[in-house]
């Protein structure tokens, strides 16, 4: 845990920016959505989502709503503890562990949440939806849904008792 007043070191990834016109009575009006994520590389990640008229104003928004939400990922070994099979809305990720040295086997999305969060080796599949912000928010309610083995133990040893 860093020390009070300290700075934790995040690295950014913008994973998709996304032009929308609004047709008005003078013509077209842009505007721009940016779908970041954060991570400190070391467990640590966070996914944002912001919109404006301008694609820098949007990736700060993006950063900021990252940085509100970063969540704490249990590793065990560089991946992660058990398979996962994840759905939300339409955007459904399967993620299992893989043995070391098998590298993040991701794409889009997926994988630039999971290299951001410290995962070094798993096996993912995107299916149902190719929209980023679906596959993002598949990924992260995953990974918000791990815990790590001890806690799983500790639960099915009371069980049986």
């Amino acid at each position: 845990m860093p020390e009070f007043g300290a700075v934790e070191e995040y690295s950014e990834r913008v994973i998709k920016i996304n032009r929308v016109a609004k047709v008005v009575k003078g013509g077209r009006r842009f505007s721009f959505s940016a779908l970041v994520a954060i991570g400190n590389m070391n467990g640590k990640v966070g996914v944002g989502f912001g919109k404006a008229n301008e694609v820098s104003t949007a990736i700060q928004k993006a950063i900021n709503a990252a940085k509100k939400n970063i969540f704490e990922v249990p590793l065990v070994n560089g991946t992660i503890p058990y398979e996962l099979n994840v759905k939300f809305g339409a955007g459904h990720v399967f993620m299992k562990p893989a043995a070391p040295g098998t590298g993040v086997i991701a794409g889009g999305p997926v994988r630039a949440i999971l290299e951001l969060a410290g995962v070094k080796d798993i096996l993912t599949k995107s299916l149902g939806s190719a929209n980023a912000l679906s596959i993002a928010n598949a990924t992260v309610k995953g990974l918000k849904s791990l815990k790590p083995k001890e806690e799983i133990l500790n639960v099915r040893m009371a069980q049986k008792v």
